[in-house]
């Protein structure tokens, strides 16, 4: 039986959305938060953090060299910005340049697209009752699964 969708949690951003001028991060963001008040899936627990190896938020640390349990409790503190969180991050691990950048933008928003994360999406799309092909990457999915990207004639 298929997963009911979409999953909609409030405050938290579709994965496309940039902090200087980054993808990701400020959804992990929003995840660290979530989760500190209960208010993400039990499900999604395994994926945080550097717990899954490859997973979104294992992938960014890995990009910027930090390590997610000093993220974590940096974010908890509540007394920075989401860009004075990217800039300790950069202080903590690395800063990476703007070519690195366009890379690591174009690698995340591609996920997916005929690559080795296409067979995960269609599982993912399986499990919640559509078919191959719906949505090409896996920021697409994650919009679509949440409510923020609507499906119009078979297509999203």
């Amino acid at each position: 039986m298929a997963d009911p969708y979409p999953t909609i949690i409030p405050g938290l951003r579709s994965p496309a959305e940039q902090i200087q001028g980054i993808v990701w991060f400020g959804r992990m963001l929003d995840k660290i938060r979530l989760a500190a008040k209960g208010g993400l899936p039990e499900g999604w627990q395994a994926a945080r953090g550097q717990q899954m190896r490859n997973s979104f938020d294992d992938r960014c640390c890995k990009f910027l060299k930090l390590d997610y349990a000093a993220l974590e409790a940096e974010t908890l503190k509540g007394d920075k910005t989401d860009e004075q969180l990217l800039e300790w991050a950069f202080r903590q691990g690395r800063r990476p340049d703007e070519q690195q950048i366009e890379v690591w933008n174009g690698f995340m928003m591609k996920r997916g697209w005929r690559d080795t994360g296409t067979q995960r999406l269609n599982e993912r799309l399986a499990e919640i009752g559509l078919p191959p092909g719906t949505v090409q990457t896996m920021f697409e999915f994650i919009d679509l699964d949440e409510g923020k990207l609507k499906l119009t004639g078979g297509n999203a």
